[in-house]
């Protein structure tokens, strides 16, 4: 498999779609040390089971394991902090990983709880979990799916769950695309196996799952990155960090001289074209933009993605259910950049200087939902 060639496998077994993807692509001739530390990253952004369209299925990550001891490699942990406001012991336990953990025998480091080093990201200075310096082979395995503030994750943003919640929170205020680049700088990403089996085409913490029962690998996460854009209706360009990435040197963006794969469960090659070229099986997977028909109700100075995401989704569904109308309420604000300001209405605790803020690191989003039912309802008596 070339550095610029994407492999897909569609099939309805996640865990033996994922063996027979790896076994074409090879992946045991490019991990030279038997003894070396393969660290697994899933995406673990909550705690919600994988068919809601958010987090790693645990049968792909299965599937890798099982590859990867087959060929004699045991040294083996998977490594994942959730984002902010939810703990990734609970995503351990609820998306399915501590039972894989000791059915496989392997070890789960929940970044979390880790010491944090600073480290040089080409010329930028970030936080990264100590345990980047343990693993010797990283396999990221994120989510490709849509993201409220950057439109899209998938490889490159998926490396925030290596870095400490303190650290999560300052790339915000630092406008998440640039540091996101730097980071593919400080964390190299060996291998990626992407699970695009039912990922939420808009929201990072899913909802509105769309089956596409595929699972693809590449070794260029910028690539990736481009390609996964390119399913989702988008140009590279939509996505800042994307291109900050290439520039940096960690990857290319360049579709038209890229190769999408093909194989069925026997590893043999049924369809190659260009990555620049339409996939047949991906006319369905594409954002209903529930984010940007709402986007121009906040006022978002520097938000962290978990309080951004809960606001949207609760302000969509007030609008899907008629009850939300255009300017029925004030323009709301949200975001670490609002601390110590004052203001009419706040979503979060860093507007609690507000006349009225909905509390809570972040606020859920059954909280959001009623709080400005409530006060809809309150006008309309």
């Amino acid at each position: 498999m070339k550095k610029n060639e994407i492999v897909k496998r569609y099939g309805s077994d996640p865990m033996e779609m994922t063996v027979s993807l790896l076994e074409y692509v090879g992946l045991k001739d490019h991990i030279a040390d038997k003894n070396t530390c393969i660290g697994i990253k899933p995406n673990l952004v909550n705690s919600t089971p994988a068919s809601f369209g958010a987090t790693t299925h645990p049968e792909v990550v299965e599937g890798l394991i099982s590859y990867l001891r087959a060929h004699g490699y045991d040294n083996i942990v998977i490594a994942e902090g959730s984002w902010v406001g939810d703990r990734t012991a609970d995503a351990f336990e609820y998306c399915g990983y501590n039972s894989l953990a000791k059915r496989c025998g392997v070890r789960l480091i929940d970044t979390q709880k880790v010491k944090s080093h600073i480290a040089d990201c080409a010329g930028m200075e970030l936080s990264l979990c100590d345990t980047v310096d343990e693993i010797g082979f990283m396999i990221n395995v994120p989510v490709l799916k849509g993201h409220c503030q950057t439109r899209v994750t998938c490889a490159l943003k998926n490396m925030k769950g290596m870095i400490p919640n303190s650290e999560k929170r300052r790339f915000h205020t630092m406008g998440l695309h640039k540091p996101i680049a730097h980071l593919s700088k400080g964390i190299h990403q060996d291998f990626i196996l992407v699970d695009h089996i039912c990922g939420d085409p808009d929201f990072e913490e899913g909802g509105n799952p769309v089956k596409t029962d595929c699972v693809m690998a590449g070794f260029d996460p910028v690539l990736i990155d481009a390609y996964a854009c390119r399913i989702l209706g988008l140009s590279a360009s939509d996505v800042p960090y994307i291109g900050m990435a290439e520039q940096l040197g960690a990857g290319s963006s360049e579709l038209s001289s890229a190769t999408v794969t093909i194989i069925n469960e026997a590893s043999e090659v049924i369809k190659k074209f260009s990555a620049d070229d339409d996939d047949p099986y991906e006319q369905e997977f594409k954002p209903e933009n529930r984010v940007l028909d709402v986007a121009y109700e906040i006022d978002d100075v520097d938000s962290c993605s978990a309080c951004y995401g809960s606001f949207v989704g609760a302000l969509y569904r007030l609008k899907e259910e008629g009850i939300y109308r255009d300017g029925c309420l004030p323009r709301m604000s949200i975001g670490q950049g609002h601390r110590g300001r004052g203001g009419v209405l706040g979503i979060g605790n860093c507007c609690k200087q507000f006349d009225e803020y909905i509390r809570g690191c972040p606020p859920r989003e059954e909280d959001i939902y009623r709080f400005l039912r409530d006060k809809i309802d309150a006008q309309l008596v």
